[in-house]
């Protein structure tokens, strides 16, 4: 086989998700996804406070 057809055939088909791999990977998904939530409470947090302190500065120092 020639590198020019070496080059034009097909990629094989994709086999992710398939096999005994699935178990090991089974967590991750959980702990990404409490990683995840964390992360978004942390910033709704941040901004609620550094809204409110910079509400209470204005209203301070108006």
């Amino acid at each position: 086989m020639s590198d020019v057809e070496r080059h034009n055939r097909p990629a094989p088909p994709a086999t992710f998700g398939t096999g005994s791999g699935d178990e090991d990977y089974g967590r991750l998904g959980e702990r990404r996804t409490r990683h995840m939530r964390i992360i978004a409470w942390v910033t709704i947090a941040s901004l609620i406070l550094i809204g409110g302190g910079s509400t209470v500065l204005s209203l301070l120092f108006g």
